[in-house]
């Protein structure tokens, strides 16, 4: 059984969806659900997936799960480190959530927008859809020039010969075998499947530079996003009237987040 003492969705009925809702449906909880079961442990890491979520609300989602019993919080033995963990029940949400975003992908994606192009999240997906098994043997280093990108537009992936991918915005004074030279925009659509990886590469919209054999199989290592099979359907949702209101919902939520932090301070006075 779980605890709801601390999500303030209620919906005053007993149906199991609406109870599931009541622990699930706090805006970011889904998505850091999402990355817990798909490995990702670390608080940082989490934050980079997420990069929209401020580190005080990433915090308190997670206390909230921790608190309702789908996720374990742990301390590593050096006691440095914090992870955290699904439980078991976290994890038959693994699926759900799997058919929530072909759902998402095949109904309700529609057109990126610009302020929906993210490049921490897509190169902390990219680093994880790489195939280490059909990369050369020893360590391999891939770049990631984005073009007119202001900011984090320099990105390395490290992959040790145990398959240990290691994301670097900073360079890691290592050799690079091969860089792709793109922009934001060409990365996101390859990633999402709506663009050929050859045919951005024979219009000038992604260039390749260093070994011949990791340009030559970059399709083989370098996969897309899981849902990159599916196509988006246009027609019955409204995506445009949706997106609005997500906008006026996340500007209510960092209101209410600036007014908890303001109490918090007030108290400590």
């Amino acid at each position: 059984m779980f605890c709801l003492a601390l999500m303030s969705l209620r919906y005053g009925q007993i149906c199991p969806v609406s109870k599931a809702a009541e622990l699930l449906g706090e805006r970011w909880t889904l998505l850091v659900i999402r990355e817990l079961v798909l490995g990702t442990t670390r608080f940082n890491d989490c934050q980079r997936a997420l990069s929209q979520i401020s580190p005080t609300l990433l915090t308190k989602r997670l206390n909230q799960l921790q608190e309702a019993g789908l996720v374990v919080r742990k301390t590593m033995p050096d006691q440095r480190r914090v992870e955290y963990h699904p439980t078991a029940a976290s994890k038959e949400l693994k699926p759900i959530i799997l058919g929530l975003g072909e759902w998402g992908m095949k109904w309700a994606r529609g057109q990126m927008n610009d302020d929906e192009l993210d490049v921490e999240m897509l190169m902390y997906d990219l680093q994880r859809r790489i195939d280490a098994t059909q990369l050369p043997g020893g360590r391999t280093v891939i770049k990631f020039l984005f073009r007119a990108l202001p900011k984090f537009g320099h990105w390395w992936i490290v992959i040790e010969p145990d398959g240990t991918c290691v994301l670097c915005v900073h360079n890691p004074r290592v050799p690079v075998d091969i860089e792709l030279i793109t922009d934001l925009r060409t990365m996101s659509h390859i990633w999402a499947g709506d663009t050929d990886m050859r045919i951005a590469k024979d219009t000038g919209r992604l260039e390749l530079k260093g070994d011949p054999i990791l340009v030559r199989t970059i399709s083989s290592w370098l996969r897309p996003g899981t849902f990159a099979h599916i196509r988006p359907q246009y027609g019955p949702i409204n995506v445009k009237q949706s997106r609005a209101r997500i906008r006026k919902s996340a500007i209510k939520e960092k209101k209410k987040e600036f007014q908890e932090q303001g109490a918090e301070l007030y108290a400590k006075i």
